[in-house]
């Protein structure tokens, strides 16, 4: 009788357990414009520390993550963005959707990786910063100099032979553009883009494609980001990557909760393990400047003056007026974007 009492209250004290693990579990709908290949390993970093919390990724570019999230403000069905650009959350905020949340920790990130207000509505990860992918064998093929400066990319000898991102698509486009806004003022902005417009090949809708198809040979110039140029470096393209002189636009990857989400607790969770010194240190191995100071290490064939170069950019400014300077830049150029 007693083997018979001891053995029901055995199982039902694990039926009790089982049901308690089942009620901890959460599922996170995670909106990302991280590279798709990053994200299974972002996933399973953050269960090895909360296993009960599932992510489901919804990835896309930059623009139409930001567009997707626009578009459901009166109806969420994101409970929280990792990975987005900083000036697309600033966007969110301006438009009251996102949950005002200061993760634990926030105070040990550079400031310039953190929202001004408190408590934050977002929290920097990590910041890719404009660069020139430069195919040395496919341009010596063309003749074509090695471009030093933006101005440069203007001359008739590249005509045809260079790619950048789409800014409607891309975080990556849209920095620099908004860039050059700033660095030449908004007349001579456009100017410089209506002469850079004559030598563009077309305009991809990823921000990363441009120095993947300069690394392949398939155009001898792209306009992209320093890292993915050093990325395809180390594995043997024969890439120049090139700082222009006049300066370089960047942007953050950046953590926001959404308003009204039913798993704030999980969401919250998630906001906290995103600017611990792990996920920074997960950060670096594909970027090279991240939130969490002390923590990034060299990156091979990273140009070593691009932080110098790193413009002071109005990330507020560029929230504010992104919607005018896309509906601009696609009324001019778009002629020439690749079909989505």
């Amino acid at each position: 009788m007693k083997s018979r009492l001891l053995t029901s209250i055995l199982a039902g004290v694990a039926g009790t357990l089982a049901v308690a693990s089942v009620a901890s579990a959460a599922e996170l709908t995670v909106y990302t414009a991280v590279e798709a290949e990053d994200l299974k390993k972002y996933a399973a970093k953050f269960n090895e520390d909360y296993p009960d919390i599932k992510i489901n990724w919804v990835r896309d570019s930059t623009g139409i993550i930001t567009a997707k999230l626009l578009a459901e403000k009166n109806n969420p069905k994101a409970d929280i963005v990792w990975g987005l650009a900083a000036t697309s959350l600033m966007l969110l905020g301006e438009e009251g959707m996102l949950e005002a949340y200061s993760p634990k920790g926030v105070e040990k990130l550079d400031p310039k990786f953190r929202d001004s207000a408190n408590p934050t509505k977002w929290t920097g990860m990590d910041a890719w910063v404009a660069s020139v992918c430069y195919n040395t064998v496919e341009a010596k093929k063309a003749g074509l100099p090695v471009p030093t400066s933006w101005q440069d990319l203007t001359k008739p000898v590249y005509k045809n032979q260079v790619i950048m991102p789409n800014p409607n698509s891309s975080g990556t486009g849209f920095l620099d553009v908004s860039s050059w806004l700033q660095l030449f003022g908004e007349e001579g902005g456009w100017k410089y883009m209506d002469g850079l417009h004559e030598n563009i090949a077309r305009y991809t809708h990823s921000g990363s494609k441009p120095c993947k198809l300069a690394a392949a040979g398939e155009i001898p110039i792209g306009i992209s980001f320093a890292f993915r140029g050093a990325k395809s470096k180390a594995k043997g393209a024969p890439l120049e990557i090139i700082v222009p002189t006049e300066g370089v636009g960047w942007d953050m990857e950046a953590t926001a909760i959404i308003k009204g989400t039913k798993n704030l607790d999980a969401a919250k969770k998630l906001a906290d393990w995103s600017i611990t010194k792990k996920a920074n240190e997960m950060y670096n191995k594909g970027y090279a400047v991240v939130a969490y100071p002390g923590v990034a290490k060299p990156v091979k064939h990273f140009p070593p003056q691009i932080a110098t170069a790193m413009i002071k950019n109005d990330f507020a400014w560029a929230a504010k007026n992104r919607k005018a300077i896309l509906a601009e830049w696609q009324k001019r150029y778009d002629s020439k974007s690749d079909p989505k």
